[in-house]
């Protein structure tokens, strides 16, 4: 009985560890800006922690919004797409984020 409960703990073991690397930490991650930057420099920024990942949401949502827009599809429908995409943001915070551009940092 020992070791059949041994091996099951084993098994579930190696199972944990799989769904761990596999499906919770991917080993690779796309790159949301591959318009704009490299998959290497992705991947160097992202595993420094320099990547901002609400404006990442906002560009790629940005970028969703205006090719919506061209295939004339109308703004509020438009929004509506983009928060059933996005389940979590409110029809607002969409509007938001595509009628206001992004803050620009100055530098002085």
């Amino acid at each position: 009985m020992k070791e059949k409960s041994d091996r099951v703990k084993s098994l579930l073991t190696n199972i944990e560890e799989d769904v761990m690397e596999n499906i919770i930490y991917p080993r690779t991650i796309s790159n949301p800006l591959a318009d704009l930057i490299s998959d290497e420099i992705w991947e160097l920024l992202n595993s420094r922690g320099l990547i901002n990942d609400r404006s990442v949401r906002d560009y790629i949502i940005r970028r969703r919004f205006k090719t919506l827009r061209s295939q004339k599809i109308r703004t509020g429908d438009a929004i509506d797409t983009l928060r059933a995409e996005y389940p979590y943001l409110q029809f607002d915070t969409i509007r938001k984020i595509v009628h206001n551009p992004p803050k620009q940092i100055s530098r002085s």
